[in-house]
């Protein structure tokens, strides 16, 4: 099983040979066999790829993601074909009823604020039964927006009145970080089910290539923002990056069990699929960090 992600932040040269990833830097040069990989983070502009070690990372189902002069996160290379009977898979998303996609998307929203509620009585925030009282007010499809109204109240309990998402700070900069590779992994568990990414259940932008991996990863956003919480007060550098990249790797509870985050978010998108193709029972991600 695939358990490493690989991050390359220094001008080299990647390449493949016998079944390896080979990163080439100066004179050394270093192996990692393919079946060890999960993700690789290109975090320099200053690395060269050959498009032979593309086409092996792209058959192994390995997550290829690509970083901007500013180390942001602004790519990522997906296959056409993971699963072989993708076309008839495909043709029952389209399919999908309006009834069904609203129902599993209030089982969501309703996994996503009790976990923000749960973080939020963890760091004994004031507006903690605020934030809890939205969970039973949310209509089908969530309909009054009670995500939304969850979210302002909870991203100022956890960083301020003043912080606006998406400002030009650190504290963004690490979220925006971390929901990258959180939804990177959404889409590969994604493809590797055979269903496209574009078509969501709830977002629906037309210039989004993510809608679904945007509609599944609500609750997961938790673990990057505790993170965040606690490491508010860092430089966002290198180290910290390495440091949400291996958040991943973390063991946490899921339908009693522990599992790495990685195997979890495997396990909820089989799960969210079978919900809405089989009328299955949604087992939603509880945080317990």
């Amino acid at each position: 099983m695939s358990f490493r992600t690989v991050v390359i932040t220094k001008q080299a040269k990647l390449s493949y040979k016998n079944k390896f990833l080979v990163v080439k830097k100066d004179i050394e040069e270093n192996y990692i066999h393919l079946s060890e990989i999960d993700t690789i983070i290109v975090d320099s502009i200053s690395v060269s790829i050959s498009s032979y070690l593309l086409k092996e990372l792209v058959n192994n189902k390995i997550n290829i993601i690509f970083c901007d002069e500013k180390h942001n996160p602004f790519g990522e290379i997906k296959s056409f074909y993971s699963s072989c009977n993708s076309s008839r898979k495909i043709m029952n998303q389209f399919k999908w009823k309006a009834k069904d996609k609203d129902i599993l998307w209030t089982k969501i929203v309703k996994n996503k604020i009790t976990n923000q509620s749960l973080l939020m009585k963890k760091i004994k925030a004031k507006n903690y039964s605020l934030v809890t009282s939205y969970i039973e007010n949310v209509k089908i499809g969530d309909r009054t927006n009670c995500e939304g109204h969850a979210a302002k109240v909870y991203f100022s309990s956890l960083f301020g009145n003043k912080f606006i998402r998406n400002n030009d700070d650190s504290i963004n900069a690490a979220l925006n970080y971390g929901y990258a590779v959180l939804l990177s992994t959404f889409n590969k568990e994604i493809i590797c089910n055979g269903f496209l990414t574009q078509i969501g259940i709830h977002h629906k932008n037309e210039f989004n290539e993510f809608n679904f991996s945007c509609d599944l990863m609500e609750p997961f956003r938790i673990v990057i923002d505790s993170f965040v919480y606690y490491n508010q007060n860092r430089k966002f550098d290198s180290t910290y990056k390495l440091d949400i990249v291996n958040i991943f790797n973390g063991k946490f509870n899921y339908n009693g069990k522990q599992y790495i985050l990685k195997d979890i978010i495997k396990m909820f998108v089989k799960n969210v699929i079978d919900c809405i193709e089989e009328e299955k029972e949604y087992k939603g991600f509880v945080y317990e960090g």
